[in-house]
């Protein structure tokens, strides 16, 4: 097999300066519209939830209102369910799983917890399908006191105030054959690493927390995925991106040392969604149903076992 070539920016072996950052974010372009997409889709929930702007993204020329979409009649006796999408602009299923969940199944839950549905985490992403924001950054490696990503210092501020009181935090996600085209060898080119390529896997699958896993939670979720789309099975080596399985589907990270979404409450039940579009077997429609699967039967076993 043929080595991929270099990648177009940079040095091999040397970390990207303030110049090839530059070179870099002067290659991205639009390919779709957060207005359109996103904010049509918001406006009409508003007869059912509490939408409300949590901060602004100024990317000149551009701005991004974000927004989060949070249940009437917010209770304090009630547990509060987190569901975030578009941490990673370009995980199409992310954002429009969460939209999904909100337009159809959100009601569901209305008389039992406290619902705080953030659709699209990374709106500047979202438009150029792409993982990081225009400084270069991985939102989802970027939690974390005094974030220098302001996507994820917006979200940890919105979340600041009630974040011990979380019970569930569902983070969605996709993993896309561009992760290894484009995504990873740009990681490896800004860092001044070598890119080791690896395999991506054909199908669902979840990432917990190492510190706090949940199995039993962790199962339900992909047991109800599993109805939706088919399941990620391990590779050879018995991993998923390079991790050991632990069960049928699923993986685990240490979020909060990573920086990772999920680490941003204190939630007792944490999972980062992992959907497949690229795969002949399954249709954008199968990936925002999974996601929205992935969600319900989350939230019914949180609440299930408070």
């Amino acid at each position: 097999m043929n080595p991929m070539p270099a990648y177009p920016i940079g040095t091999p072996g040397q970390p990207w300066g303030d110049a090839e950052k530059a070179q870099w974010l002067s290659r991205q372009r639009k390919q779709r519209s957060y207005a359109d997409d996103v904010l049509s889709v918001i406006e009409p929930l508003r007869a059912r939830f509490d939408v409300g702007q949590y901060g602004t993204l100024d990317y000149p020329p551009d701005s991004y209102p974000l927004f989060a979409l949070k249940s009437r009649g917010w209770r304090d006796d009630r547990p509060i369910l987190l569901v975030t999408g578009g941490v990673h602009g370009y995980e199409t299923s992310g954002v429009h799983g969460a939209l999904r969940f909100a337009e159809r199944h959100a009601v569901d839950y209305a008389d039992r917890a406290n619902l705080l549905i953030v659709p699209c985490v990374s709106p500047w992403g979202y438009e150029r399908i792409h993982r990081w924001d225009p400084l270069a950054l991985d939102p989802n490696r970027n939690f974390r006191p005094d974030s220098p990503a302001p996507e994820s210092a917006a979200l940890m501020e919105l979340v600041a105030p009630f974040r011990e009181r979380v019970l569930l935090h569902i983070d969605l996600h996709e993993t896309t054959d561009t992760d290894e085209s484009e995504f990873r060898p740009a990681l490896a080119a800004r860092d001044g690493v070598p890119f080791e390529p690896g395999e991506v896997p054909d199908g669902f699958y979840l990432c917990a927390d190492s510190e706090h896993p949940q199995p039993g939670f962790q199962q339900a979720v992909i047991a109800a995925v599993a109805g939706v789309t088919h399941i990620a099975p391990a590779d050879a080596n018995g991993q998923i991106i390079g991790t050991p399985v632990v069960a049928p589907g699923v993986i685990e990270y240490p979020v909060r040392e990573l920086g990772l979404c999920p680490s941003i409450t204190d939630a007792r039940y944490k999972t980062t969604t992992e959907v497949y579009p690229d795969s002949p077997r399954a249709t954008p429609e199968q990936c925002n149903a999974a996601q929205a699967a992935a969600v319900c039967a989350a939230i019914e076993y949180a609440l299930a076992h408070p």
